[in-house]
């Protein structure tokens, strides 16, 4: 799933032209995707059917978002995990801060699983917890960030940068090079 701020017909967010401030203060909705960036910025589904998910099982590789679609160059996951709205922001930042605000960023995932969690000492029982935060399920191959409009160095080093904020492996590609 992609978030773009400046198409309504996809997903992508963020583009450089796109002041930071104006898009925090507004809630979006693209297409049956309904988000708002919620407290410090971070992405949080606006609504859901449901408040709180089971953990779920993430075995496998992924199916789709597998290629670079938009931008030059991407950064695709080479492990399996969780990855919290709050790594995805800081990963954004660290982008958007290494290529001063130039170039374009296309974000590929989207935090839309509730992860809930008890109060500290708390005895056992009582129900399911609160949820606590959001993360996106990421399989092996899935397409996590893209960007285009910059040189080839500073995507590298802009990627690697947001590699570091993320909790699974990742490595850098570049447009029809898999």
């Amino acid at each position: 799933m992609i978030i773009n701020v400046n198409n309504q017909y996809n997903l992508n967010i963020l583009s450089a032209e796109v002041a930071h401030e104006n898009f925090l203060s507004s809630p979006r909705s693209i297409g049956n995707w309904k988000f708002s960036t919620g407290r410090r910025g971070m992405l949080v589904p606006r609504r859901a059917k449901y408040r709180k998910q089971q953990r779920g099982s993430m075995k496998g590789i992924a199916q789709r978002g597998t290629r670079v679609s938009f931008g030059e160059y991407g950064l695709i996951s080479e492990g399996t995990g969780w990855i919290t709205a709050r790594q995805i922001e800081a990963a954004r930042r660290s982008i958007t801060h290494y290529t001063q605000r130039g170039g374009r960023i296309w974000i590929r995932i989207f935090p839309d699983k509730p992860i809930s969690k008890k109060p500290a000492e708390v005895r056992m029982g009582g129900g399911k917890g609160d949820v606590s935060e959001f993360v996106a399920p990421v399989r092996r191959g899935r397409m996590l960030f893209e960007m285009g409009g910059v040189t080839r160095e500073v995507a590298m080093e802009a990627l690697r940068l947001a590699s570091h904020k993320l909790g699974i492996k990742t490595r850098v590609v570049e447009k029809g090079h898999l």
